[in-house]
């Protein structure tokens, strides 16, 4: 499922990368998939041109145990789904990690059929693996994981509750 970008994605990719670029759409890019997502009956996003594989992941809070739903990029293992907290190299981790390591169990979207899951943290030879997986996909991962040098930049791995 996961597919090396093609030029044109790679093109995108590059102007995606640019610091202003960044910066614009790294609070936006969700709220724009969301609508699109919503209008195709949760099929379709804008970051698909991009060649990425979007899910939507549905979290229960860490501090409200309310439900979240937020479209991400899932970098797909077979019946595993790797995700990379990056947070565009922001100064925080995102919410959905902090939701994940609270309470593992979530609900993941993709191409309009629902799964349930399972997080954990991987560290190791496994997190090597997949932050390599998602750079192949999309360098950007690696600027990010350079903006966020005070930070570790977790890797969860989803997997399919049994």
């Amino acid at each position: 499922m996961n597919v090396k970008p093609n030029a044109i994605q790679r093109l995108i990719h590059q102007f995606i990368m640019l610091n202003p670029v960044t910066a614009f759409f790294a609070n936006k890019i969700h709220l724009v998939d969301k609508l699109v997502l919503k209008m195709t009956a949760d099929k379709y996003t804008v970051s698909e041109f991009a060649g990425w594989n979007i899910i939507q992941l549905t979290t229960i809070g860490a501090k409200t145990n309310q439900l979240h739903t937020m479209p991400l990029v899932g970098i797909f293992d077979n019946e595993k789904i790797a995700l990379i907290a990056t947070s565009f190299g922001r100064e925080h981790n995102p919410g959905w990690y902090y939701n994940l390591k609270t309470n593992p169990f979530c609900e993941v979207i993709f191409k309009g059929k629902s799964r349930n899951y399972v997080a954990r943290e991987t560290e190791g030879a496994e997190y090597d693996r997949y932050f390599q997986m998602a750079v192949s996909q999309y360098a950007g991962y690696q600027k990010y994981k350079k903006l966020a040098t005070h930070r570790h930049v977790p890797v969860m791995v989803l997997e399919p509750k049994k």
